[in-house]
């Protein structure tokens, strides 16, 4: 993992000096509403990052900038949070270019939250026959696994299986998908052999992942950009504690602080933001019910208990 270095305006313009005679790539993507704007050196990124995201109009002035380049220094990342200017150096890896994009949309989100309600979270939300389910979990817990396990589910739809926005109104939280396609694990196949096609003919990147769309094995009508969340699932890895059971508002709260609200790519850090997550996630915690599923069983059986919970309220299995 990376750490975030924040600097100044000045520092930023010192560095877009240096690098203006400096050819790029330049793509921009609608996420949430927001422009971001990718300018890079790297052609994979460039073809990843088409693949991966809404495109924007051109004409439409960016509202956050993601630099990926490679330069004589070593790796780094720099933030600056005014202009919501990221440089990311000498990284071969396009899933830090993917997040940090989102990420920096995700802060613009938050200084104008005031203004556009919105706010985002680092989990997969799946729509289940108009029913929003969320899995929210650091990084390892199977938030990935179990997401496109639900999904081979008769009546379930991808809006995102990484990250998406939120808007609440009134009683309800609407998730949107931040996403056109989804930057896939290789290994899915392993655990669920339904998705060996969507990588086997992908070109991978060295990390073992690709850009694919689900709709080439599940269907066309199998995504979908938003759903109402009505469930929030969270995931832990605990030997002595029971499979899975209900938590009150004030549990799952503590449980999102305690991990850092599950999300690694924070590009600011500081008690304001800490203030605006935490009254966000509370609301959130109020509207949908929460659940907390330990995956200390095999990756197939974990996938049984967490259908229980999305289905158990119809009775439904």
């Amino acid at each position: 993992m990376y750490q975030v270095l924040l600097i100044t305006p000045d520092k930023k313009d010192e560095l877009l000096e240096k690098l203006k005679n400096r050819v790029f790539y330049e793509r921009k993507a609608e996420l949430a509403g927001a422009c971001i704007k990718l300018n890079t050196d790297n052609h994979e990124f460039k073809d990843m990052w088409g693949d991966n995201f809404k495109q924007m109009s051109e004409y439409i002035r960016p509202h956050g900038r993601v630099f990926a380049l490679s330069d004589d220094e070593g790796f780094r990342v720099l933030y600056e949070p005014v202009s919501k200017t990221c440089f990311i150096f000498n990284s071969d890896y396009y899933g830090w270019v993917k997040s940090l994009a989102l990420a920096v949309a995700g802060d613009f989100l938050e200084e104008y939250v005031s203004i556009h309600s919105r706010h985002s979270v680092h989990g997969a939300a799946i729509d289940f026959k108009g029913r929003g389910v969320s899995i929210i979990a650091p990084s390892g817990m199977g938030k990935t696994t179990h997401s496109y396990g639900l999904l081979l589910k008769k009546g379930a739809r991808l809006v995102s299986d990484d990250w998406y926005y939120t808007r609440i109104m009134g009683d309800i939280v609407l998730a949107r998908a931040s996403e056109r396609n989804c930057y896939i694990r290789e290994d899915i196949a392993s655990i669920y052999p339904e998705f060996e096609s969507l990588v086997e003919t992908k070109r991978l990147d060295n990390r073992g992942r690709a850009i694919a769309d689900i709709r080439h094995v599940l269907g066309v009508s199998r995504a979908k950009d938003e759903t109402c969340i009505v469930k929030v699932i969270f995931l832990e890895r605990e030997p002595d504690d029971e499979l899975y059971y209900h938590l009150s508002p004030k549990e799952a709260l503590d449980y999102m602080v305690k991990n850092d609200f599950c999300n690694p790519h924070q590009l600011v850090r500081d008690e304001r933001k800490l203030r605006i997550r935490t009254t966000f996630f509370k609301e959130y915690f109020e509207r949908a019910e929460p659940y907390l599923v330990n995956t200390m069983t095999p990756p197939q059986e974990t996938q049984e208990i967490v259908r229980k919970v999305v289905l158990e309220e119809k009775g439904e299995l």
